[in-house]
């Protein structure tokens, strides 16, 4: 993804900013302390995206509080993440935002147009595996990309994945979203050419240990090109997806 500092370069440089606009715009503030909470304005311009807000643990107000204070420093698009149906009624009366109910997540600000190399699977093993999937899919859209859902897929059934070839081989990432034992991730990256970004929920009977049996699994998978996040992190791999449909060659 390109930074926010590679753009400021590249405006001074074809004329629609200024030395001076653009040093006011670098030299801001990094954060903003306002009492609850310190706002990272800066990390777009480090990281090429803005902060997103976790909303779990945080009350209505204090979410209202750090988008306030976010749209104030000119983040017209905010990702709200582990956002109840409750407190997001109640931001719905303040700013206009959209509630994905199954994913948990807020947005506010339009979807941005893809512009990603390429497309992002989402596969589930079952359908239990939907809400994290769909907090992966929901963010990955939410940063630009192409996302296909492939759920209910697992292991149990493999002919049901197989028949969903042309889409695993034509991805550029893969995020495969499991509980139980985690199969799913291992036969996904025995698949596919692309990176595959492992899932683990914490889904299923007493000894997957809430989604530790399936950690544990993916962690161990022999398949190549297998990464991990944390149990239910779909944010996490969404993001992870995000960045690396994404990547450019550095000269």
């Amino acid at each position: 993804m390109k930074s926010e500092i590679k753009q400021v370069l590249k405006d001074i440089q074809n004329g629609s900013m200024s030395v001076e606009e653009a040093l006011v715009r670098i030299k801001k503030e990094p954060y903003e302390d306002i009492g609850f909470a310190k706002v990272d304005l800066h990390r777009k311009l480090r990281q090429g995206a803005s902060e997103v807000i976790y909303g779990e643990g945080k009350t209505p107000e204090q979410i209202i509080g750090i988008v306030n204070t976010l749209m104030n420093n000119k983040q017209e698009h905010i990702l709200i993440t582990r956002l109840c149906a409750k407190a997001a009624e109640v931001v719905k009366n303040t700013y206009s935002l959209s509630y994905y109910e199954n994913a948990r997540v807020g947005i506010i600000g339009n979807q941005p147009v893809p512009d990603g190399i390429g497309k992002i699977v989402v596969a589930t093993g079952g359908t239990s595996d939907i809400p994290v999937a769909e907090e992966a899919c929901v963010t990955a859209e939410f940063f630009g990309n192409y996302v296909t859902r492939l759920y209910d897929v697992g292991v149990a059934g493999l002919h049901r994945l197989l028949s969903h070839s042309d889409d695993i081989m034509s991805a550029s990432v893969i995020i495969a979203v499991a509980g139980m034992e985690g199969a799913l991730a291992s036969v996904i990256g025995g698949l596919a050419d692309c990176p595959v970004i492992a899932v683990p929920t914490s889904v299923g009977y007493g000894a997957s240990f809430n989604g530790l049996s399936a950690l544990l699994s993916m962690l161990n998978s022999c398949a190549s090109g297998v990464s991990v996040v944390n149990i239910d992190n779909g944010f996490g791999a969404g993001y992870l997806a995000s960045m690396i449909n994404h990547m450019e060659v550095k000269k």
